[in-house]
């Protein structure tokens, strides 16, 4: 006869912890909707960091950590009695069916966009305004879409970036003869300051509907590009100090020298 296995965890169990948690301990007790905010968002941050790392240990553990922020925002709802976990697992179903007719009605498949485009009175509404830049500017142009403003193919926008940047290009002797003028560190916000930095601005939101054009989120994108970079210039630094240079001090041939040798190894 084989011995009985104790039950697997369940999402039940963890909602009936975090009950009781809010019921025993004074800390978990005093929180409110507001002061969970910044954990929250930490969480996410940690969980994104677990992705990016591609450790399934730590993403299971993080996964956790915003369940448990799930359930603790839910517990503090119900006890004020607005809603608890059940009304949160059927807003998310009934969600997910609207959002899929094809598969769970008789409808034609929609694009989400398209879908929410007939609710919203704005493509603002409901987008968070702290979102980051990047990712706000690809869900901007992401409803724009949804209401049929949008490219036919990735040959509009990327012929959008070309006109942007030569945009940019023609503000560039303003910007140099005004740097040539200064003589203090600080940054001068001027004029010319103002007007390369909307054209700037128009130039990096054309390259994020190039990425979205493709398939690419630019968040991600950049992201990559962030540690491509960051690797290679710590491979630099390695290898400067293996050959008796000093960063800082090294001239700009020598640290262009070193860094071809570093992306030609890979």
């Amino acid at each position: 006869m084989q011995d009985d296995q104790p039950a697997a965890p369940t999402l039940a169990d963890a909602l009936a912890l975090m009950r009781d948690l809010r019921a025993r301990c004074s800390w978990d007790r005093a929180q409110t909707h507001t002061s969970l905010r910044p954990y929250l968002l930490e969480e996410a941050h940690e969980l994104d960091d677990a992705i990016r790392a591609a450790d399934d240990v730590q993403m299971r553990e993080e996964l956790g950590d915003v369940l448990l922020q799930v359930l603790f925002h839910s517990v503090v709802a119900e006890e004020r009695g607005a809603f608890d976990a059940s009304g949160v697992a059927d807003a998310l179903i009934t969600k997910m069916r609207a959002r899929h007719p094809h598969l769970y009605g008789d409808g034609a498949r929609i694009p989400w966009e398209r879908q929410k485009a007939r609710t919203r009175r704005s493509i603002v509404d409901g987008l968070p305004v702290e979102l980051p830049a990047l990712h706000r500017a690809h869900r901007l142009q992401d409803r724009a879409a949804g209401v049929g403003f949008d490219w036919p193919d990735a040959d509009g926008p990327a012929a959008k970036v070309a006109e942007e940047l030569e945009e940019v290009r023609a503000h560039l002797p303003a910007a140099a003869a005004r740097t040539a003028t200064t003589t203090a560190d600080a940054p001068v916000y001027d004029a010319t300051h103002d007007a390369l930095e909307d054209e700037l601005g128009d130039l990096l939101f054309a390259c994020v509907n190039l990425c979205r054009k493709v398939g690419v989120h630019a968040s991600l994108a950049l992201d990559r590009a962030n540690t491509k970079f960051a690797d290679r210039f710590t491979a630099i630094e390695a290898l400067a100090a293996e050959r008796g240079l000093v960063m800082g001090e090294a001239s700009l041939e020598e640290l262009d020298k070193l860094w071809d040798e570093v992306k030609t190894r890979g």
